[in-house]
């Protein structure tokens, strides 16, 4: 994925690159998250809004708290382990 820099990222390509980068599928992402597989893909196509749950899930899960900065913000903090995937 190419982003030109300081490019706004949305939800869904944020979303991909967090499982591209953690070399998952949807299904592999879904069953870690305890997502329904049929609304994740949904969020990931950008047919429908991410509300505050599942968006949670992912930023309090050990495996993905590292990404909670740009996922939420598109900044990064190496110092204090937030980074981005890309």
């Amino acid at each position: 994925m190419e982003l030109v820099k300081g490019e706004i990222v949305e939800i869904p390509a944020k979303l991909k690159a967090i499982r591209a980068k953690e070399a998952l599928t949807q299904n592999e992402f879904c069953e870690v998250m305890g997502i329904s597989i049929s609304s994740y893909k949904k969020y990931e196509a950008g047919i429908a809004e991410m509300g505050a749950p599942p968006i949670f899930k992912i930023v309090n899960h050990p495996r993905f708290k590292k990404y909670t900065l740009w996922l939420m913000t598109g900044d990064v903090a190496p110092e204090c382990g937030q980074i981005s995937p890309l």
